[in-house]
């Protein structure tokens, strides 16, 4: 589903979030608690736990989550804490365990779908129930080929938060299924430890005023983006590849075959999506690129970036470079940017806050709903 552009009609700034909200620690704390730990967190490519026992670690908030493949094929997430005296479950990032998870420190063993299964003396203490005892549980929804985790106790709706961002920016929920994300097979991973605030990576992200500044690989190949306006900042629509532009790569040449159910009006089209708060999905005939945020503190954040291709394309061993590289020089020049911008919020200058012009007046909307959040 495609519309034409049309110029708004606003000529007048609009004013940004003052400068603390990127420096401040309070405001960080506060929106871990009521962003990242009450919101849904695309936490881990499902693909990636391949086998029962296969497990991660990811920093949600103030929680570390422990993400982890059943006995039965299931993903199950758990908070990543013994229930014992509370030491770290899992200390590595990633691993395997063959049938259990077991505490370093006081070995209370735990199965992996959580319940308490061993400890030192346990059957000694018959009153001890194993599945109360067991690991915290964590909501977890699977879309797009992902682990969604939700540390709230009464998760929002899945449907309208997440499914409903990807509708309201595509315009129905058929148009991002055509991509068949979940079929697809991972490609390359680039992880970014980007020196800013999380919310200068969303607003980057979200415009395109700046693209014609440092992107331009990227305007050579979506000559419209030169002009300002993101294809964030129109529901349904595109930006389209230039004329003489065969594929979605740093030199134009051809990538791949187009995905076998995305629509012909989404041939040669990009799409971008922003799924808040931590997740931005960029769409191409050919390959799907998705990226992660894990905002570590009001200065830092990793952003996980991955490629993603039809299971032949990365079987074959074809190579990406082409493909890869036009995303990965984006990124590298849109995170040097926010890194360039994070010192400054700091300022005297920034105390009050910047502006946006018209075609950026979308991110005011973000601004607004983080402020809600806060309230």
């Amino acid at each position: 589903m495609t519309t034409t552009p049309e110029a708004p009609s606003a000529a007048s700034l609009m004013s940004t979030l003052p400068g603390h909200f990127y420096t401040a620690p309070e405001i960080f704390r506060q929106e871990q608690e009521r962003v990242f730990e009450s919101l849904w967190f695309c936490a881990v490519r499902a693909a990636d736990l391949d086998k029962p026992g296969a497990f991660r670690t990811v920093q949600i908030g103030r929680e570390s989550v422990l993400v982890t493949r059943s006995r039965s094929g299931e993903l199950r997430a758990f908070l990543n804490i013994c229930r014992h005296r509370g030491a770290r479950l899992c200390t590595q990032e990633s691993g395997e365990v063959r049938r259990a998870l077991q505490c370093p420190y006081h070995a209370w063993t735990y199965d992996l779908d959580g319940k308490l299964i061993a400890a030192p003396n346990l059957v000694k203490m018959p009153d001890v129930d194993r599945t109360a005892y067991g690991l915290v549980k964590v909501a977890l929804r699977e879309w797009l080929g992902y682990a969604w985790v939700c540390l709230a106790d009464e998760p929002p709706s899945f449907e309208e938060t997440v499914v409903g961002a990807a509708v309201e920016r595509l315009g129905d929920a058929a148009s991002i299924e055509h991509y068949g994300t979940e079929g697809l097979a991972l490609g390359k991973r680039v992880t970014y430890d980007v020196r800013a605030n999380w919310k200068l990576i969303v607003e980057n992200f979200m415009e395109c005023y700046h693209c014609a500044t440092i992107h331009p690989e990227l305007t050579e190949v979506l000559p419209e983006f030169a002009d300002g306006f993101a294809a964030q900042y129109y529901v349904g629509h595109g930006a389209s590849f230039g004329e003489e532009v065969s594929g979605f790569t740093v030199d134009g040449s051809a990538g791949f075959d187009r995905l076998p159910e995305v629509a012909e009006d989404q041939d040669r089209r990009y799409y971008a999506i922003t799924i808040k708060p931590t997740v931005f999905i960029n769409l191409v005939p050919d390959h799907v690129i998705l990226h992660r945020m894990f905002p570590l503190a009001e200065d830092r954040t990793v952003v996980e970036c991955d490629w993603l291709y039809a299971p032949e394309v990365v079987a074959s061993g074809v190579d990406l470079a082409k493909s890869v590289e036009l995303f990965h020089r984006v990124n590298e020049q849109d995170f040097e940017a926010c890194e360039r911008t994070q010192p400054a919020m700091a300022s005297r200058a920034y105390r009050g806050g910047g502006v946006l012009v018209p075609t950026e007046h979308h991110i005011g909307r973000f601004h607004e709903w983080l402020a809600g959040r806060l309230a």
